[in-house]
């Protein structure tokens, strides 16, 4: 089993930033990818950014030049730098771990942006 803890989700004034941390524990083996998704009330999930094993990051448009995934291998982590937040970026984000095909979900850790 695979277990995701994320952290660092709050209020956030429009403008401002947050970093999201999430780290893996359990039976971690070979990683395909770590990401982030959100999911905003009465929407679908989405992504939000994903890095692969082999360097690849991808972005969501509505993201993309404002957040910046990044991981420590080492500590199975894996970081989502949010800047020039916006009140639509409002959402639950949530911790994904790709390995050997099956995902694993972290609980979600909640972003508002609000002034």
């Amino acid at each position: 089993q695979v277990h995701l803890v994320e952290s660092g989700g709050g209020l956030v004034q429009p403008g401002g930033s947050l970093r999201l941390s999430c780290t893996a524990s359990g039976s971690i083996f070979s990683i395909n990818a770590m990401g982030w998704y959100r999911q905003a009330p009465g929407k679908q999930r989405e992504l939000v950014a994903r890095s692969s094993s082999i360097g690849t990051t991808n972005y969501a448009g509505s993201v993309k030049g404002r957040f910046t995934i990044s991981r420590d291998n080492a500590k199975n982590t894996v970081y989502l730098q949010m800047n020039s937040l916006k009140p639509e970026d409002t959402a639950v984000y949530y911790c994904n771990l790709d390995q050997s095909g099956m995902n694993y979900w972290g609980k979600g850790t909640l972003v508002t942006v609000s002034s």
